[in-house]
């Protein structure tokens, strides 16, 4: 069992570490993940665990949790209210209860800013300006101006920075430390020892901690701000769902909400508007925009018996619709919980963060110390030895190195939504680049996986027209997949009547068109010699085709070959994948002949035939050891062999079979895609590694400087303005860098 929370009040990835580690200790539960940059938590459990019993788990340590939801999927709510019947703020109608409670995070995040900046900047004016020892003194001493910066800095120390002491709290009552942790060190550290020195005559820093408040929550606006912006693909694909549905009850109009729709419900859907859940056309014929849920950039024919996917849009015919999958039931429902469940799993490279993250706090706190301590025993004023270490805690904040991992991931699984690219985790991304081999199956991936007439042969006296509409209106009688082909061929012609058709096993089929009587069957149905013929036949069949004959008597009138064709994307995706380095194989039940001609088509040279489909995962196996394999098949008959390769793709248009099987889904059918997953893979983990060197770089190089060990060469370094501005910068750097990956061409 699965269940997501959503969860308020988390600074960094130590507040992340920290709820982790509570949850896994409730009883009943087997696994669980706490996305930092989500705000999410993802919990494995059985039924020993209740809902009530997680979020209790996370307010016990001090944090704020409620059940995620989909917004825009289930409107179960009362317009204007939330969670358990609470009054919504104006402007906060239609937001889920886990929106509303990140919303209210960022207003109070954003007030404690707006209360910091008023007092924080005329006191660092004051001190710069007004003071005698300010840096820019104007020669203009303001009178009791430290008594002034007194009363500017305690607003700030302790109203805007009122969440870090309460974060500061909650680490030591979990036995830790974190982001709060630091910056209530440092500043308290800096407050209290001005306040001392007001009393002795001493330099006061009132200014600089105020400031580097201001700063530290700058910072956490700023990069509340851009990291909603990685979830745009998720709140894209829910504002694409309908809000109201047409039902037809007898011969009624009815204009309902689409969560009041039933199963079985007959739905009207008029030009131009949404179709509001996945059902079946029972009449009409339409084009469908699909592009919102597949990514198929061109519209898609529909008529009576076809399905139709919920949120896509009907062009231009009147369609009756027979709802199907309606509620957390339907495909876009269904590929929302895919994405949000994708961006909740961790790739290794996350845990590697999560585990330096977890010493990192204490560490930094170490060696702040360690810096005062340093300094006096070398000689320097009290001062400076507390300002270096007060700037050591302050620029050390691991929040960019918590962001590195799934910002990136965020931004790379959504943007694989948005082409029709579903990825199911960060830990498939990071798989997926390292892919050395790809792995085909033939039927219904790199074929179409119905047959097709490819050859028209007329051998006595007729025009390929007259062999086809003979043929056609024949096998017109017929439900054999080949005989279908053959009709599907002739869409168009007039066909003509037939008498006394008749279906023989291992005999093919017969029948009288006015006075004639034809013959239609394989070479082994056939009682005829096929003479000058055979030639003909035989150079049809080594290209993998099915060849059928046309006879009246003894005499053969014609050939139509059938084969399974190729996709028209197949072998230019093949090329794609060679020149991304891929070694490509094919395997299929086929026999050798027909397989190899296949793969000649599409430029595939390593081929495994006759292989059931109980023995492809063996023959992945062989392949894992010569590197990494991602299997590409339908996703039905596939499964070990998907399952058994360290990444599989399934085709399949968006079924619920592929979307269960494969790690990764392509929901256009399209094997284009396959070279842009694995080049959306690589460019993804190549930001999170850009991320994770910058996240380490930054604290590699920033806390020597602001311990001053490169002094005097750094001194001008040694200010709480920078040190404030660059701490800030760090964690927004990192998610603007993620969030570039969304124009990146794929």
């Amino acid at each position: 069992m699965k269940t997501t929370l959503s969860i308020a009040g988390m600074h960094c990835a130590s507040c992340a570490n920290t709820i982790t580690k509570a949850l896994k200790k409730t009883k009943g539960v087997t696994d669980a993940n706490v996305n930092f940059a989500m705000k999410k938590a993802t919990i494995e459990h059985d039924d020993a665990a209740t809902e009530e019993q997680l979020i209790k788990a996370v307010t016990d340590t001090g944090y704020q949790a409620m059940p995620d939801a989909m917004t825009g999927m289930k409107h179960d709510m009362p317009r204007g209210t939330s969670h358990q019947g609470m009054q919504m703020p104006a402007g906060h109608e239609g937001m889920s209860p886990s929106e509303h409670l990140h919303h209210q995070e960022s207003e109070k995040l954003t007030r404690r800013l707006v209360v910091s900046a008023i007092f924080a900047i005329p006191a660092l004016i004051i001190a710069m300006l007004f003071m005698d020892d300010g840096l820019l003194f104007t020669g203009i001493e303001l009178p009791y101006a430290p008594w002034i910066l007194l009363l500017l800095a305690t607003p700030v120390q302790f109203y805007a920075a009122f969440d870090f002491y309460k974060g500061t709290w909650i680490a030591l009552k979990n036995k830790s430390a974190n982001m709060d942790s630091l910056i209530v060190v440092g500043t308290l550290a800096a407050y209290f020892y001005s306040v001392y020195a007001l009393f002795t005559g001493g330099q006061q820093y009132f200014e600089i901690a105020a400031i580097l408040i201001t700063f530290v929550l700058l910072g956490k606006v700023l990069e509340a701000r851009a990291t909603s912006k990685t979830n745009a693909a998720i709140r894209t694909l829910m504002e694409l769902a309908p809000k109201q549905a047409t039902v037809l009850r007898g011969k009624r109009e009815v204009k309902i909400s689409v969560d009041e729709v039933q199963q079985g419900d007959l739905l009207l859907v008029r030009p131009g508007e949404k179709i509001p859940v996945d059902g079946v056309i029972t009449s009409g014929e339409s084009s469908i925009d699909e592009s919102m849920v597949t990514g198929e950039s061109l519209p898609v024919d529909k008529k009576k018996g076809d399905t139709v996917i919920g949120a896509t849009i009907n062009k231009n015919g009147t369609l009756t619709i027979k709802a199907t999958k309606v509620g957390t039931d339907t495909t876009l429902a269904h590929i929302i919980r895919l994405i949000q469940d994708a961006q909740g799993r961790k790739a290794p490279i996350e845990r590697f963060a999560d585990t330096i993250s977890s010493f990192f706090v204490p560490a930094v706190i170490v060696i702040a110390v360690l810096t005062f301590i340093t300094w006096m025993l070398l000689g320097s004023a009290f001062s400076f030895a507390l300002i270096a270490a007060v700037l050591v805690l302050v620029i050390a904040c691991p929040c960019a190195l918590g962001l590195a991992t799934p910002t990136a991931i965020m931004v790379g699984t959504g943007k694989g939504a948005q082409i029709g690219i579903l990825i199911k985790g960060g830990d498939i991304l990071e798989t997926t680049h390292k892919v050395r081999h790809i792995l085909f199956d033939k039927t219904g991936t790199i074929t179409k996986g119905t047959p097709d007439v490819t050859d028209v042969v007329p051998i006595a006296d007729l025009t390929e027209k007259e062999l086809l509409r003979i043929t056609a209106s024949i096998e017109h009688a017929s439900e054999h997949p080949i005989a279908q082909a053959i009709v599907r061929k002739a869409k168009g012609m007039t066909l003509a009547k037939i008498s006394g058709f008749k279906a023989t096993s291992g005999k093919g089929v017969e029948a009288s068109i006015g006075k004639k009587h034809y013959h239609i069957g394989n070479r082994a149905q056939l009682n005829t010699t096929l003479g000058e013929v055979e030639p003909k036949m035989r150079a049809l069949e080594e290209q993998g085709k099915t060849v059928v004959v046309l006879a009246h008597g003894k005499t053969v009138l014609g050939l139509v070959a059938v084969a399974d064709t190729v996709k028209e994307t197949s072998r230019e995706a093949i090329e794609e994948l060679k020149k991304l380095g891929m070694t490509v194989h094919m395997i299929t039940g086929d026999n050798e002949h027909t397989a190899k001609a296949i793969a000649g088509q599409v430029g595939i040279e390593s081929v495994f035939a006759n292989v059931l489909p109980e023995h492809k995962a063996e023959k992945v196996k062989e392949l894992q050891q010569q590197g990494s394999v991602a299997m590409i098949g339908d996703g039905i008959n596939d499964a070990p062999a998907l399952a058994q390769a360290d990444v599989g793709i399934a085709m399949g248009s968006g079924t619920d079979v592929a979307m269960e099987t494969g790690d990764i889904v392509l929901m256009k059918n399209d094997l284009r895609d396959i070279p842009r997953a694995i080049a959306l893979s690589r460019a993804t983990m190549a930001k999170v590694k850009q991320n994770m060197f910058w996240a380490l770089f930054y604290n590699t190089l920033g806390i020597p400087i602001a311990a001053g060990v490169l002094y005097p060469f750094t001194g001008w370094l040694l200010s709480p303005l920078i040190a404030g501005a660059a701490m800030a910068l760090s964690s927004v750097s990192v998610v603007t860098n993620s969030l570039l990956l969304r124009y990146k061409k794929i």
